[in-house]
């Protein structure tokens, strides 16, 4: 536990502050921020303190007679946020040190750490996260021990390193309870989805440690030419790596564009996880204004207007239920499925093309769409592989949403870019990804 005079060399803050001018000399420039440093985490440790024992008299045990309930605060670290103006996360990081300053244990070497300025909240935390859940029957002196190391790792690692060699630390100890810690992060896992006003949607979760590895390795191996990945790579991995690094999209948009991509194919490919039937986005909108291409539609589920782009790009690749009403907006009949291109059909495509026929795409047929050429509700056209073509999702996106064009012109393909792009909308050959079928029509 921290002595109360451990705090008695902080400066008088009261009085008021003013910025001082910077200093010339990137020597003094660099000490000056060491020396804010200390004084910030030795203010944060007078603060944890303080909210250490506004915890303590605010204990559960006395109900509404406790400090925090008195003044109107549901808990301590409600109190401690609207005192002191931070976020929750802070709040709740300075209750927790400040219960380490004010309460003797075996992490009395990270309190008084905390309490001289050698270590920030954040570390102090970290340590205290990593090492308090190691079981009882561990001597109190092994725990100090190691407290007490990484309060010195603390000076040369980062936060995020250090709540790594935490855990680390903790296993050592306490081998026979790892099994029981991992359930208890697993049983911690889960995937929020919550509808937002202006039509968004936001994704919230936990992964435990296992999940997260095999979804950080696969972000990582999509975005990872965007961050500077490795560069000396076979020329294919290369080209990829190029592609990615000029792609207009964010890390961000790439990562959830990918997220959305393998939703999809899981979708199609392993029924057994979201049933019998591929999920299916339904469609609704008037033939009316899909055949003047004005006007909006809606996805199923969704209660955002869907542009008709949008709404043709689904159609395109899910095909329609048609659905009449009356003048009173009752269902009269319903349609049958149309308009879909068959599982044969997409076999066809995947073998003609390859995958996505734009020229600087890579997808293979199992991340791409098949895409009429000719619009099947405004231009009557075909479900037949001769008007189709595999696209992948972020170049389907495209080909709808920006005004391009496909043209047949027999066995050959040409992709028409809009205006903005070409203003003389010159055609652009898509060939396929691969030469197989058109190897074997060649004559011998």
């Amino acid at each position: 536990m921290a002595s109360p005079t451990a705090f008695a060399s902080l400066v008088d803050i009261s009085t008021g502050f003013v910025v001082p001018a910077v200093p010339s000399s990137d020597a003094e420039l660099l000490q000056l921020q060491r020396s804010l440093a200390e004084i910030r985490r030795r203010v944060d440790a007078w603060s944890a303190a303080n909210a250490g024992q506004i915890a303590y008299r605010s204990r559960r045990e006395l109900g509404y007679d406790g400090l925090a309930q008195r003044s109107g605060a549901r808990t301590p670290e409600l109190l401690v946020q609207q005192l002191a103006g931070t976020s929750a996360r802070e709040a709740h990081t300075m209750v927790r040190v400040g219960v380490l300053l004010t309460e003797p244990s075996a992490l009395d070497a990270v309190a008084d750490a905390v309490a001289d300025g050698r270590l920030s909240l954040d570390a102090a935390d970290a340590i205290r996260a990593g090492l308090s859940h190691i079981d009882g029957a561990v001597p109190p002196s092994l725990i100090a021990g190691a407290a007490g190391m990484l309060v010195a790792d603390a000076g040369v690692l980062t936060v995020e390193k250090l709540t790594t060699r935490a855990r680390e630390r903790a296993a050592e100890l306490d081998e026979a309870h790892i099994v029981d810690r991992e359930r208890a992060l697993r049983d911690q896992r889960f995937l929020r989805v919550t509808p937002l006003r202006d039509g968004m949607t936001r994704l919230a979760g936990l992964l435990d440690p296992e999940s997260a590895a095999a979804v950080i390795a696969t972000f990582d191996a999509i975005t990872s030419p965007r961050r500077g990945g490795p560069r000396f790579v076979d020329p294919a991995a290369r080209d990829y790596a190029d592609r990615i690094t000029v792609d207009p999209r964010s890390t961000e948009q790439l990562a959830v564009d990918a997220f959305v991509d393998l939703i999809r194919l899981g979708g199609a490919a392993a029924p057994e996880i979201v049933g019998a039937q591929r999920p299916t986005v339904r469609v609704i909108v008037t033939d009316h204004d899909l055949a003047r291409r004005a006007g909006c539609g809606q996805l199923e589920g969704q209660t955002t207007p869907a542009s008709i782009a949008t709404i043709e790009r689904e159609i395109c690749d899910r095909g329609t239920v048609p659905i009449r009403f009356d003048d009173q907006g009752q269902s009269l009949n319903l349609g049958h499925t149309q308009r879909l291109f068959s599982a044969r059909q997409k076999i066809a495509l995947a073998v003609r093309d390859g995958g996505c026929r734009f020229p600087t795409c890579d997808r293979s047929p199992s991340w791409c769409e098949a895409h009429h050429i000719d619009h099947w509700a405004r231009d009557h056209g075909r479900t037949d592989v001769a008007d189709g073509l595999l696209l992948c999702r972020h170049h389907h996106l495209l080909v709808h949403d920006n005004g391009w064009q496909i043209t047949r012109n027999g066995a050959d393909y040409l992709l028409i870019p809009p205006a903005s792009l070409d203003p003389d909308r010159r055609p652009i050959p898509a060939p396929p990804a691969t030469r197989m079928v058109q190897h074997a029509l060649s004559p011998p």
